[in-house]
């Protein structure tokens, strides 16, 4: 098998296996020792106001659900990015934003989906001790983040990232290598993703997410690819990555489903935190959120 065919292969199988996802709202993940008392910790703001895929009373509900449960306080952010909205939030979230000419056209060209101003005062506000999780996921996520990504040194390529070796589920052990250990990934041995994008860091960052033996292919329209279609290795490029920025901290991730609970197509199967085979993105889930927080 050629590797086009093994990656379209390997794209068809995804398409079926993802279809339509809405949230899994009988999921929950015990934590026997809490952060803090339930309601007394951190605020976490979660975005929606960039037509974000993910949000607090949507897909990313079991996200917020886990964090809760580690004495969190979640708050959905629905008004534009300026110093006075980020000032009561110790941590922000963005999962998946999207430029309005993207919400259901999702091909090429994929602006920004945060303008300029935004993006200069969520800049400043890390860099005088927030801090910042940006979750983009394969294109057109990736290209809506770029610029936003881009202002901290990191720099999204707007692809979607294949396993080379076939699997239906992306894989990163500690075993060999493709998970790193630093105190993000302590206590974990192995993390799932499933599919995603894949970025470049800046001097200073540090990956716990690498894309070996991976195919990064951009089309100009989402899950459409053709022989032709642009081709990258994925060599250098990862999913997961964590850097202190002036007094703030900010960790950058290419792929979205790992951290909630989703179910999808007719089948209405498992995918995030739900499978199985993810138990452990729980505790990298809360390793980030603790790192972040200054844990």
């Amino acid at each position: 098998m050629s590797t086009y065919a093994a990656i379209l292969f390997q794209v068809l199988f995804a398409v079926s296996a993802l279809g339509q996802q809405i949230a899994d709202t009988t999921f929950t993940f015990p934590i026997a020792r809490p952060a803090y008392a339930f309601g007394q910790g951190s605020v976490v703001a979660v975005d929606a106001a960039h037509n974000n895929f993910h949000t607090l009373d949507g897909r990313y509900a079991p996200f917020g659900k886990v964090l809760a449960n580690d004495g969190y306080r979640l708050v959905s952010n629905d008004v534009p990015l300026t110093p006075e909205a980020l000032k009561t939030y110790r941590i922000f979230v963005i999962s998946n934003p999207l430029d309005s000419s993207n919400t259901a056209n999702w091909q090429l060209p994929t602006p920004s989906a945060f303008s300029d101003t935004e993006i200069s005062a969520l800049n400043t506000w890390v860099k005088a001790g927030g801090s910042l999780l940006l979750i983009a996921d394969h294109m057109p996520f990736a290209g809506a983040a770029h610029d936003l990504a881009k202002s901290f040194g990191f720099d999204y390529l707007n692809c979607f990232a294949f396993d080379n070796r076939r699997r239906s589920l992306e894989r990163f052990f500690k075993s060999n290598g493709t998970l790193a250990s630093n105190a993000l990934t302590q206590g974990i041995d192995t993390v799932i993703t499933f599919t995603g994008s894949a970025f470049r860091i800046p001097p200073g960052a540090a990956p716990f997410l690498l894309l070996r033996d991976y195919t990064l292919l951009s089309p100009e329209v989402a899950w459409q690819f053709e022989e032709n279609t642009p081709a990258t290795r994925g060599e250098g490029y990862y999913q997961g990555a964590s850097m202190s920025y002036g007094k703030g901290r900010v960790v950058v991730m290419g792929e979205a489903a790992m951290f909630t609970a989703q179910l999808s197509g007719p089948n209405r199967s498992p995918v995030g935190l739900n499978r199985p085979e993810a138990r452990q993105n729980n505790q990298l889930l809360l390793n980030i959120i603790h790192w972040l927080d200054g844990l």
